[in-house]
């Protein structure tokens, strides 16, 4: 019977444990989670979301409250169209965490940053192409294109002096998003070195509709392999989304995927940032728990925890502050929603926006509890303590039992005798 580890993930010469730890953002994916799988011969990825306030945690820095000064005499207009970012600023953020991440990295593995097309920040372009280069100028390993076609990405890129040096994958959910990006950056001669096919059951943001359940991640997984060998394109196809033990993980390396991405079983992980309240309302999730709503402002779906403080929550969009999911003109659906609330009740009280969410700020203070279809399943990964909460478990733990379990066993953490 196979194991994970009878696999191996090949770049050029060079050979990695097939598994990829995904990027959840605002340091969800702390570059401590990381670390641990790059030290271990994975892959590990750290998030550029919201990048400004992660500098600001990690190394004491105060560009959220520097910009909120700024901005501050906007705060109760409506039009966010004057709210900019400031790409010196975003390339000091970026160039912080990058950097700091890779000095620490020690062992075999490698380090990506995880990019979204979504943050748009009142300048899709610019600012995404700060938010790139700047990682390239930091060192890092690769940088996994996610939330978006990112048709330009590629283009924004290619005067950079490591465009073909460092490892540049993408996220689709399709033959057909794949087929686009290739065709669109095709006079460019350069080949993604990866692309990861996230299917329906991942966390967070889906890149399917509302009939995402019409859809399998096998099913698309065999059409991009079969795509990739009849165009003998030679690209390693990553399977993600759903993959919760390591047999599941076997089913689609035997199927040809060069390796597989996970992150719900990392979520209760001690070295991931979610507050440790949080990560037992993980442990304690049912399956009748978990959703897939259409809250977010970026227009994706999104799976998440039907206990999530941001659902129904009606602040005031803090875009002085964020203004992350600022379109080019400075609007954001949340914007709309709330204004449409605000002039409902004039006097400000009790306002309830239930069609969508104020995704930077909940997500910043760690409300908006983005999770995978088997969320539920994280208790029986662990034990439960006499109180009723449960044994946070090491990255480490995690990353072997993927790499070494069989027959879909999970281990258990070592039971920790309490005084």
């Amino acid at each position: 019977m196979k194991r994970v580890d009878d696999f191996r993930l090949t770049f050029g010469k060079k050979e990695f444990v097939p598994i990829l730890v995904g990027g959840m953002g605002v340091d969800i994916s702390t570059a401590e989670l990381a670390l641990e799988a790059a030290r271990l011969g994975g892959i590990g990825h750290i998030s550029d979301a919201m990048v400004n306030d992660v500098s600001d945690r990690r190394f004491d820095t105060s560009f959220v409250k520097d910009k909120t000064r700024f901005y501050k005499y906007n705060i109760d207009n409506a039009d966010k169209s004057s709210i900019k970012f400031d790409l010196a600023v975003l390339a000091d953020a970026t160039r912080r965490h990058v950097d700091a991440t890779m000095q620490a990295k020690r062992g075999e593995g490698l380090i990506f940053v995880n990019c979204m097309e979504k943050l748009t920040m009142n300048a899709p372009r610019e600012t995404l192409q700060v938010r790139m280069a700047s990682a390239l100028d930091a060192g890092i390993d690769g940088i996994t294109l996610s939330a978006g076609l990112h048709l330009g990405s590629f283009g924004l890129l290619a005067d950079h002096p490591r465009f073909r040096d460092a490892k540049l994958g993408i996220i689709i959910s399709s033959v057909r998003a794949l087929q686009l990006f290739l065709r669109k950056n095709a006079r460019l001669n350069r080949l993604p070195d990866f692309v990861i096919v996230e299917g329906p059951l991942a966390g967070g943001h889906l890149g399917f509709g509302m009939d995402w359940a019409q859809y399998d991640l096998a099913t698309i997984m065999a059409e991009v392999l079969q795509y990739v060998k009849n165009e003998q394109l030679g690209i390693p196809v990553i399977a993600a989304g759903g993959i919760f033990t390591g047999s599941d993980a076997v089913h689609y390396l035997e199927m040809g995927s060069a390796a597989v991405q996970v992150a719900t079983r990392f979520t209760v992980a001690s070295e991931c940032g979610l507050p440790a309240d949080v990560k037992q309302d993980y442990f304690r999730a049912g399956e009748d728990d978990i959703e897939v709503n259409t809250i977010s402002p970026t227009g994706y779906p999104m799976r998440m925890l039907k206990s999530s403080p941001a659902i129904g929550a009606g602040i005031r969009p803090g875009c002085e502050s964020y203004g992350y999911l600022l379109d080019g003109t400075g609007n954001c659906a949340y914007i709309t929603s709330y204004n449409r609330e605000l002039a409902l009740h004039p006097d400000g009280k009790n306002i309830v926006v239930m069609d969508k969410t104020c995704l930077c700020t909940h997500m910043r203070n760690f409300k908006c509890w983005t999770c995978g279809h088997y969320t539920y399943r994280l208790k029986d990964t662990s034990r439960r303590n006499e109180d009723g909460s449960y044994q946070i478990l090491s990255a480490e733990h995690i990353f072997k039992d993927y790499q070494f379990s069989v027959d879909q066993q999970v281990a258990l953490p070592a039971l920790v005798e309490v005084d």
